[in-house]
């Protein structure tokens, strides 16, 4: 058997060491992954089947033995490649080089395997287009890897050990919603996925190892995660189109103004705009009828807790008097329904939190809790802001001085304050003036509790303030006065989550508007312009400006002022929403008329009887949380959601 070289790789050189120990491991990892893979292997009679990874041949032996046309495998380990020839003679052909590039022409493959690979690769998008573009139509992609949240959570780590020493071997950390989008937007659907946990056939090698109590610690906690993809499309290069015109539509220039029809997108961004003849030659969405206005921004929301339902006192019962308060008797009055939720995997309740916001028409939300990898990446739903610090408020957070000392002066430092009606909460401000935590960064999300001299003390500083006023409402029986939020100079708004608010960013407008008698001019500030500026957002961030980014939503609204229509908007008049030039979220009407090459990836999502394509894997988001709350009972900010189909 020969081993080809397929590049020059970088070396690897922890797996070459680890090549010499490979196959000596008594992994239950392995034992686990073959029990419940092979049960989903196709027929392989007379097919040409491909392992990206292949390693020492674990699986192209298995393979071998279910009489392939063809088989091959690529490894970027020519340590372990030697070991894979050893076992195989001449039953595959073995290629030395990454998964960057397979060695394979376009559509000649009709299974292909990728066992404990993914955490590996860089480039997560790069893999999943070369697994599509090496699939003929209906090809099978079966992929593996240790489950992303469990190995986060219980903090393991890529490692071993060989000749009395210790190697790690570095891998990136990638939630199973974003594996499954970054495969579903290249062409795949998700067929299987299965989250399987130890078992008896495991409980062996545990007690062998003399681990058998992590064993017991193990039994229902999910250690792997197998996907089955089919490949459904002939293309393998759908890509959302570089430049469209959106055409026929009212375009916003600020809370009182249209200007123009017609808004030109190239390369994610603003474009100037361009002449008549130019327009044939580009993807065209007609807006007939609709208002374009900028991405709505989303300055305070904790974006795991979307499918919770409210929890706290009731309207008969005493409000609460400080935040401090309700935190410490949620968890012991509601301890069952938190406990329930929590078991909802982490990065499944941030994928939710998100398209609570996209469907309301939100492109950019500052989530006040720890940052998941998946926020950075290009396939989740909606930009989450990065460059923050935060600290949770002065009850709970004794590292704040420390934190706010370590926010960079062009970055915002975010702090729960004044969020209650007790003497605590109301003398919050004064304490983190003495602690010298106020100038242009600090960001202070409630402020229920300012006085008149507290107000004047923000302003002094520069400081700014988030209103959440339904979760006030909810909490407290009160809101900020009219008075009160009138006199903050740097003003935005935010959702909450809906432990205490009253469902999502658009219900909180409409709150803030009408009961707390905010003008339509100063909401639509706080969720554009006056947001972007607080969060320092520098790219153009609610606004359509000429070179900014192209983060856009329309709307179907009696209402041409934009303004108005901000202030009186509902989540079902929301028709299309952009990030970066990128359909993320389409009614039904829209989306007929969306480029085919703009629908790649979307599925369709039941919200209160309406009907949206939204830019996420359903099926999966669908599936982890119903296998936890029960089919058919999944509310999203209060709102029934339902999975209708898939693209």
């Amino acid at each position: 058997m020969s081993v080809t070289a397929n590049s020059s790789p970088s070396p690897l050189t922890e797996f070459d060491i680890w090549a010499s120990i490979y196959d000596e491991q008594n992994n239950p990892m392995f034992t686990l992954e073959e029990r419940h893979l092979e049960a989903l292997l196709p027929t392989l009679g007379g097919k040409c089947v491909f392992e990206a990874g292949c390693g020492t041949g674990r699986w192209l032996g298995k393979l071998a033995a279910l009489g392939p046309a063809s088989l091959s495998g690529i490894d970027a380990s020519s340590a372990m490649l030697d070991h894979a020839k050893s076992k195989l003679d001449d039953t595959a052909q073995l290629h030395l080089g990454d998964c960057s590039s397979l060695p394979v022409s376009d559509g000649s493959v009709d299974v292909l395997l990728s066992s404990f690979v993914l955490s590996y690769l860089p480039d997560l998008d790069n893999f999943a287009r070369e697994c599509s573009r090496v699939l003929r139509p209906g090809g099978t992609l079966l992929l593996s890897d240790l489950n992303p949240d469990t190995a986060s959570s219980r903090g393991w780590s890529r490692s071993f050990r060989c000749g009395g020493e210790y190697f790690e071997v570095p891998w990136f950390d990638r939630s199973l919603a974003l594996v499954v989008a970054a495969f579903q937007k290249s062409g795949f659907s998700l067929q299987h996925a299965i989250t399987p946990a130890f078992d008896e056939p495991e409980r062996f090698i545990f007690e062998r190892s003399g681990k058998l109590e992590e064993y017991d610690r193990l039994t229902d906690v999910p250690a792997i995660y197998i996907l089955k993809l089919q490949k459904n499309r002939t293309s393998s290069d759908l890509q959302a189109p570089h430049e469209l015109l959106l055409t026929n539509a009212s375009i916003s220039s600020g809370p009182a103004t249209v200007n123009g029809t017609t808004v030109n997108i190239a390369k994610g961004r603003i474009a100037s705009a361009i002449v008549a003849a130019t327009v044939a030659s580009r993807s065209v969405l007609d807006l007939s009828g609709l208002l374009v206005l900028p991405g709505l921004i989303n300055a305070h929301d904790h974006l795991e807790f979307a499918l919770f339902p409210n929890l706290g006192r009731n309207s008969e019962e005493d409000p609460y008097l400080n935040a401090t308060e309700w935190s410490r008797e949620i968890h012991s009055r509601h301890a069952e329904t938190i406990a329930r939720h929590r078991q909802v995997p982490k990065s499944t309740r941030l994928w939710w939190g998100t398209i609570r916001n996209l469907l309301c028409g939100v492109t950019t939300v500052c989530h006040h809790n720890p940052a998941h990898p998946d926020f950075a990446h290009t396939e989740f739903p909606v930009r989450v802001v990065s460059h923050l610090r935060w600290s949770h408020s002065l009850a709970l957070a004794p590292e704040i001085t420390h934190t706010f000392c370590d926010t960079p002066h062009d970055a915002p430092f975010i702090v729960h304050a004044a969020e209650g009606v007790d003497v605590e909460a109301c003398g919050e401000i004064t304490r983190l003036e003495e602690m010298s935590l106020l100038d242009d960064r600090t960001v202070l999300v409630h402020g229920l509790g300012l006085s008149k001299e507290d107000v004047e003390l923000i302003n002094s500083r520069n400081a700014a303030v988030i209103a959440c006023p339904s979760s006030n409402q909810f909490l407290f029986h009160q809101s900020p006065s009219l008075e009160r939020l009138n006199s903050v100079r740097r003003i935005a708004l935010g959702s909450d989550s809906p432990l205490t608010g009253a469902g999502d960013l658009l219900d909180e407008i409409h709150y803030a508007h009408e009961q707390t008698g905010i003008s339509s001019t100063m909401a639509y500030e706080m969720v554009t312009r006056g947001a972007a500026a607080i969060l320092r957002l520098r790219d153009g961030e609610g606004e359509i400006i000429d070179g900014g980014v192209a983060d856009l939503i329309a709307v179907r609204t009696p209402h041409v002022e934009p303004a108005l229509a901000v202030a009186h908007l509902r989540f079902d008049q929301i028709e299309l929403v952009m990030i970066s030039g990128n359909v993320q979220m389409a009614s039904a009407e829209i989306y007929e008329c969306t480029p085919q090459q703009a629908r790649v990836g979307m599925q369709l999502l039941e919200v209160e009887g309406h009907m949206r394509w939204v830019r996420a894997p359903l099926d999966f988001l669908f599936a982890s949380a119903e296998e936890v709350l029960g089919k058919g009972e999944l509310r999203l900010g209060g709102k029934a959601v339902r999975h209708v189909a898939a693209l």
